[in-house]
């Protein structure tokens, strides 16, 4: 999704081809949110298009949002952002990664910095809006441009469906609750919704078809 000349929202299908990631940037400088795959195919991206590496967030802490981040901060010696209620997961995830044949993530990685709700700059004139969403995991996170009206919504809510809660740390009811404070936020009906997985949608889109977004 291109917004105008300066910035862009793009999301990237890594391989495997999993998971929604997005890359932000404005001119030579971006960001990246929810790294899926191999550090190696974002660091070709990154280089490919002569962009600079800001910083790196995550809508969450399961392995398909973060299998990147900790080697790609550490390779362009960036910061990068989960809320600390998921950091216990991110030490777990190397028995999802060898599903996929993927790198591990290695002793020693460098840690996440804790991010919870506010607004905060992620680029020069980008603003983001931060929205807790726990239910699918503790720490779960929503990211909302709303200059751009672009939601980055995670596994909370898909398409026809909701995340889901039967694993570690997830809680039906937190889960329950945090889509209905979205509901209760009445964005407008254009907001599009980059969701973690499947294509995205709108908010007018997920209150005619979702019958959980209420």
């Amino acid at each position: 999704m291109q917004k105008n000349n300066e910035v862009k929202f793009e999301i990237l299908h890594m391989p495997p081809m999993n998971t929604n990631s997005v890359l932000v940037s404005v001119g030579t400088d971006a960001v990246i949110f929810d790294p899926w795959g191999k550090v190696t195919d974002w660091e070709r991206v990154l280089l490919k298009r002569k962009l600079k590496l800001r910083a790196i967030y995550a809508t969450h802490g399961h392995p398909d949002h973060i299998s990147a981040a900790p080697a790609l901060a550490s390779m362009f010696d960036v910061d990068w952002f989960l809320n600390t209620n998921d950091n216990f997961m991110v030490g777990n995830a190397n028995d999802f990664l060898d599903m996929f044949e993927l790198p591990h993530i290695q002793d020693g990685y460098k840690k996440p910095i804790d991010i919870s709700k506010g607004t905060i700059e992620v680029l020069p004139g980008i603003d983001m809006e931060i929205m807790e969403s726990p239910g699918h995991t503790p720490g779960g996170l929503m990211f909302y441009f709303p200059k751009y009206k672009i939601l980055l919504i995670g596994d909370t809510l898909f398409q026809e469906s909701i995340g889901r809660y039967d694993m570690p740390g997830g809680n039906k009811d937190k889960l329950f609750e945090s889509i209905s404070n979205l509901y209760k936020k009445n964005l407008s009906d254009g907001t599009w919704v980059v969701h973690g997985h499947g294509m995205e949608t709108s908010i007018g889109w997920l209150k005619k078809n979702n019958q959980f977004f209420k």
